[in-house]
């Protein structure tokens, strides 16, 4: 899996559309139980609103662990759908959006609902901060002692980290580095220790 860019803060933003007030927030959320008890958050926040409808996907949004949405009570395809569309079309994974509607007394129809709420969405989605995930991989690393140094060195060149370090008759070292340098850093080490090196993947 490539890196993948994920919600970093949350953030509140409000439009009006013909006398309706959307109130959009988005969370950072890391699960499904933590996204649903932020919605109940929100529910309980503001009771007195026509509609708290919601959407939210975890992980890589175009390769999704979980997402979900509710329309709570609108025309049914109107808020959920065309909010988690546009959390998944601006790459904002492990997010939640909600958004809260007043109801203004202007039935908007099918189509001015979805773009209502796309736009509550997209424009909070302008504010957000995001950050970057690399998908990591952990390997177990049998060598010698006279080897050590050298992969260590080896390891920091790719950005990776040393987890644990075992010695008996040979050096066992735990590492994680970046999935995308998986390949290149086995291939390295293995020159580098003449092929002495043994690796296993703990992942």
């Amino acid at each position: 899996m490539q890196s993948y860019t994920i919600l970093a803060a949350p953030v509140e933003h409000r439009i009006g559309e013909k006398n309706s007030d959307f109130l959009t927030f988005l969370q950072p959320v890391q699960n499904r139980n933590e996204a649903m008890h932020w919605v109940e958050q929100y529910r309980s926040r503001y009771r007195d609103a026509s509609h708290v409808c919601w959407a939210f996907v975890i992980g890589h949004t175009r390769q999704p662990e979980a997402q979900a949405f509710s329309d709570d009570g609108e025309p049914s395809g109107t808020a959920g759908r065309p909010m988690l569309h546009v959390l998944t079309e601006r790459e904002l994974g492990n997010s939640l959006a909600v958004v809260v509607r007043y109801f203004g007394g202007v039935k908007l129809g099918a189509g001015g609902l979805v773009r209502a709420y796309s736009a509550a969405v997209s424009q909070a989605a302008n504010l957000a901060e995001l950050s970057t995930v690399s998908p990591q991989t952990e390997l177990r690393v049998q060598l010698g002692f006279a080897d050590e140094s050298k992969v260590r060195q080896l390891l920091g060149e790719h950005q990776g980290e040393l987890i644990s370090s075992d010695y008996n008759q040979l050096v066992t070292l735990t590492i994680r580095l970046p999935q995308n340098a998986e390949a290149i850093f086995c291939q390295q080490l293995s020159n580098l220790t003449a092929g002495s090196a043994v690796i296993d993947s703990n992942s």
